[in-house]
């Protein structure tokens, strides 16, 4: 009788056995484990065991300190005393053990007995070994160190149902946080984590399972969501309130994005078309020459081929000196003194001219701008030393520089290069920069005024009121002039430009208090001049004066020097 309860008993054991052995050969990350749990708690049962541990350790260091994972694989609640343990050690040095227990009060375990739960022990950790291994490496793939989705998640995801209909109703976003370095600034790096953190979880859990969210790096995002919820998507990332610690303190951000709306029935054959999409209408929505979210379009697409043939186009228009100087000249309104000019730079190619708002941004995308704008120097010092030779009455010339200069650390020396090659006295140049967008261009920036400063180079901020610090732009850079963008010079009587005419007239009076030149641009009409007269604000340049002119028509205003400026 007892041989014949044996007899079933090792039967039933190595029925068990077998199912679990089975069960943990399916590589499947979403499989369900509680198959595996019945059997381990039915063998665990028939040998009077009481309890079962597992600790899962990523290395030798967490199991040192304790620190790995503990998972109870079965608990019948009585105390008992540890009587054998397994432990496994992988060549990445992971470390798994297992630990059974048994009443005190129980029948000890048999040697016979002991090989089978030793067996159903190996196999079991094999099993949670691998899992827990296939785990970390999907971590490491598909998630950076933060725990954010990475860019291979996003591909894999777009492989996946890259398929026709696979992204049928689906839109697929690119982002970036804007001015994001100034909360780490302002409230700290890990305020600033806390903040990519909610910000990253409030869109994951807006679009839902059927989307994905990655992050590309630092504060740039990829997602695919659906189409019905692009408006609430772009609602937050316009703006959105966002807590920064656990308090509930919350901080603005605001994003700027391209989105691709995806036609039904498009097959991705190369996940890098979508990403190519997003990314280029993001890049449009970064320059800021458009809209804060832009959605890609087939007139972006013919955008582009233009601004390939301009890049093109660009370094033998450059030999062939297609670029000319136009000078706009500046006029103080109480004398009608010609006191200065802009140079601005006007393409002909085949005797046309090409807009500057058709090459200049393009130009911008990459280093050619920087050429072109040491063309422009270089091309404005000939035309100064020129007129110095022939006696006649010259101006200072504002020339622009672009942004893409600010991490240049030779930028002083190659202006320096241009300007003493036609030895050209410094105080016949100005060199106009536009408002930074982010706080590295910033710190650059003061570092180029400064520097030009102390080579009695004649600094001027271009566009104020357009960026994202301007008061902090110039409470900290040493600049020459402010010039006033147009965006606040009223227009007409209406309610807008009554508060344009009182943000103009405090603008004017915060430049003249901290000592700098106040010159208003765009001023095209006499009530405009009747503005920047009530407003003590001298200097004007625009078209009611002169519209940008080639050179030979601006010398002859050099040699007029003055202008006929109604009272």
């Amino acid at each position: 009788m007892v041989n014949c309860m044996n007899m079933e008993k090792e039967l039933r054991f190595y029925k068990l056995y077998e199912q679990l052995a089975s069960e943990t050969q399916i590589v499947n990350q979403k499989f369900d484990t509680s198959v595996i749990e019945s059997i381990l708690n039915e063998i665990s049962a028939m040998f009077r065991l009481s309890k079962g541990v597992t600790h899962f350790y990523r290395n030798p260091g967490e199991e040192a300190r304790g620190e790995g994972e503990t998972m109870i694989s079965y608990d019948t609640g009585k105390e008992g005393k540890p009587v054998h343990t397994v432990r496994f050690v992988t060549r990445f040095l992971s470390i798994t053990t297992m630990t059974v227990y048994m009443a005190e009060e129980e029948e000890p375990l048999t040697e016979e007995e002991l090989k089978k739960v030793d067996l159903t022990m190996r196999t079991a950790l094999a099993f949670i070994s691998r899992n827990r291994l296939q785990d970390i490496a999907e971590a490491l793939a598909f998630y950076d160190d933060s725990g954010f989705r990475n860019i291979r998640s996003f591909f894999r995801y777009l492989s996946w149902k890259g398929q026709p209909g696979g992204f049928d109703g689906m839109a697929a976003v690119n982002y970036n946080l804007r001015h994001f370095a100034l909360v780490n600034e302002e409230y700290g790096r890990t305020a600033g984590d806390k903040v990519l953190k909610n910000h990253y979880q409030h869109i994951e859990a807006m679009i839902g399972k059927n989307g994905l969210l990655s992050r590309l790096g630092g504060d740039s995002f990829v997602c695919i969501c659906e189409q019905a919820l692009l408006p609430e998507l772009t609602d937050y990332l316009t703006e959105a309130s966002v807590p920064y610690d656990d308090s509930g303190n919350t901080v603005t951000v605001t994003a700027c994005a391209g989105i691709f709306v995806i036609p039904d029935g498009y097959a991705v054959m190369n996940p890098n078309d979508i990403i190519g999409k997003i990314i280029q209408a993001y890049r449009i929505a970064q320059s800021g020459t458009q809209e804060q979210i832009v959605y890609f379009s087939d007139t972006l697409l013919m955008d582009r081929e233009k601004a390939m043939r301009i890049q093109k186009r660009f370094p033998s228009a450059l030999r062939n000196k297609e670029f000319r100087v136009f000078y706009q000249p500046k006029v103080n309104i109480q004398t009608g003194e010609l006191c200065g000019a802009e140079a601005l730079c006007r393409w002909f190619h085949d005797d046309k001219m090409i807009s500057p708002a058709d090459f200049i941004p393009v130009l911008e995308q990459t280093s050619d701008i920087c050429k072109l704008d040491f063309y422009m120097l270089d091309m404005v010092c000939g035309h100064i030393r020129k007129w110095l030779d022939e006696g006649r009455h010259v101006v200072r010339i504002s020339v622009n520089l672009s942004r893409k200069h600010m991490l240049n650390g030779d930028l002083l020396k190659n202006i320096l290069n241009i300007i003493d090659g036609h030895n050209v006295p410094h105080e016949y140049l100005e060199i106009e920069l536009t408002e930074t967008t982010t706080d590295v261009e910033f710190k650059a920036l003061k570092r180029v005024v400064d520097e030009l400063h102390q080579k009695n180079i004649c600094t001027s901020v271009d566009d104020f009121g357009m960026g994202y610090s301007s008061l902090n732009l110039i409470r900290v850079v040493p600049w020459n002039v402010l010039k006033v963008d147009k965006i606040f010079l009223p227009e007409d009587e209406e309610k807008e430009d009554s508060i344009r005419r009182i943000m103009f007239k405090y603008v004017v009076s915060m430049a003249k208090e901290l000592g700098l030149e106040c010159i208003a641009e765009g001023v095209e009409t006499p009530a405009q001049l009747a503005i920047l007269r009530d407003n003590h604000c001298e200097l004007a340049q625009g078209f009611l004066f002169d519209r940008p002119l080639p050179v030979e028509e601006f010398e002859k205003r050099l040699d007029m020097h003055n202008y006929l400026v109604s009272q």
